[in-house]
């Protein structure tokens, strides 16, 4: 019970000094600065705007926690979801289908198109031992070249005044939102990610793979030993985190957009590893993850109000995920010191004939 709650109580702890550091080398009283940022939550459309934003930041970071289940660091979930993003768009402004399976197409599409895109530094780590780190930033890369691409007007894309988009995707693809009045439209794509985390965390703990997939994160050496092939883990677990990057903007295409523009936000890719380290890799932790980091973007505009950058909430964030890494780093050395001491206590108390398997 200790290992786990001494670990987020410690990285709160230094979460909320460093970032006090921050914010009175900058000048600013931090009390008020987290009075404001809190308040801010209450005014406009800034609560759901937070919701819908951490719908986006959970998909990426449950992608990312997929890899980092069996220590691998699928960095090429920015690269992912935006192939899969321009593919899904295309097909669902190309085609006409009634409400439901016509939204259903598209998801099948984005998630078949972003595990696809996986697949080529899944083969190259397993077939040549190319390592994903390397692979999957130069995909990113291509990703954004892809991207252009398709979305040229003399491929797929459409002018309207100064953007290029997709196709329009018809009304019968839209996934409807839960209005909230003047405090905006919650994506319904909400209720999709949530049932993704549940899957994930049956997934992990009540299936064979699942079982497979954390013990060659645990010792690859061990789970070979054991019947486990590694190298088919390793596939399988990046095509399955390639094609839950290939869901990260469909709350936005579906739920608000539909349309996938040349200008739409990048880099929730990046963003999905920063959520994924604060939630340790749980469904729930990732959540309140999303939910923090999102909160943290939109509440930001406040800080002008009272004269402090709202550039310094990027501060907070790049503080808080490493408060928590920090955080869990000393609890698992303690931890593992205080196991060696019992240990040494125990064979030190062991009578010396038992120690060398002789009679007492």
């Amino acid at each position: 019970m200790r290992a786990r709650l001494l670990p987020p109580a410690l990285a709160i702890v230094f979460a909320t000094l460093l970032c006090s550091v921050a914010l009175l080398i900058s000048g600013a009283n931090p009390l008020d600065a987290m009075s404001t940022m809190g308040a801010q939550m209450f005014r406009g459309t800034t609560a759901v705007d937070t919701i819908n934003s951490a719908t986006v930041y959970y998909l990426a970071g449950l992608a990312v926690a997929v890899g980092f289940q069996m220590n691998l660091f699928n960095i090429g979930v920015e690269g992912q979801y935006r192939f899969a993003a321009v593919v899904a768009a295309i097909v669902g402004g190309a085609i006409e289908l009634p409400p439901v399976l016509h939204a259903l197409v598209i998801i099948l599409v984005a998630a078949f198109a972003g595990a696809a895109y996986a697949t080529i530094p899944a083969i190259l780590k397993v077939a040549r031992g190319v390592h994903e780190v390397i692979s999957t930033i130069m995909l990113n890369a291509i990703a954004g070249g892809i991207v252009a691409f398709l979305i040229n007007p003399e491929q797929f894309g459409v002018l309207s005044g100064n953007s290029v988009s997709t196709e329009p995707i018809s009304e019968s693809g839209w996934i409807p939102g839960v209005p909230f009045g003047n405090a905006g439209t919650v994506f319904g794509f909400v209720v999709i990610a949530a049932l993704l985390g549940f899957g994930y965390w049956v997934l992990l703990n009540r299936t064979r793979f699942g079982f497979d997939l954390k013990a060659c994160g645990e010792s690859p050496t061990a789970a070979i030993a054991g019947g486990i092939d590694a190298k088919k883990m390793a596939f399988v677990a990046l095509v399955v985190s390639g094609a839950v990057a290939g869901l990260v903007a469909l709350p936005e295409i579906l739920g608000r957009d539909h349309v996938y523009g040349i200008n739409s936000t990048t880099g929730y890719g990046f963003t999905g590893i920063a959520v994924a380290l604060l939630g340790r890799n749980h469904p729930a932790g990732i959540a309140f993850g999303a939910v923090l980091w999102a909160w943290l973007d939109k509440s930001a505009v406040s800080l002008d109000n009272i004269g402090i950058p709202q550039e310094i909430t990027t501060i907070m964030q790049g503080t808080i995920v490493l408060s928590v890494v920090v955080a869990y780093e000393v609890v698992r050395r303690a931890e593992m010191a205080a196991e060696q001491r019992r240990v040494g206590r125990a064979l030190a108390d062991e009578p010396a004939g038992v120690r060398e398997g002789g009679a007492v």
